[in-house]
């Protein structure tokens, strides 16, 4: 999951500082959870996900699918 917040990141031009102030933190309290070293709380996955116009499943690297699991 994390290299795809990375990749999410900086497919949309945005550095970890920019996308921190977005999310109301500090860019350090956003770097690790780039870094796998703090888990990301559900509501930032919700707006992360709402921000990169994907879904959280995508985010959490259950599908490979952006916009999400496979209805059935």
């Amino acid at each position: 999951m994390y290299p795809r917040l990375r990749d999410l990141r900086e497919d949309h031009d945005l550095s970890q500082q920019k996308l921190a102030k977005l999310l109301g933190m500090s860019q350090t309290g956003y770097s690790k959870y780039e870094t796998g070293e703090n888990d990301v709380p559900t509501q930032i996955l919700i707006r992360l996900a709402d921000l990169y116009g994907t879904s959280v499943d995508y985010l959490l690297g259950r599908t490979e699918d952006p916009r999400g699991p496979e209805k059935k």
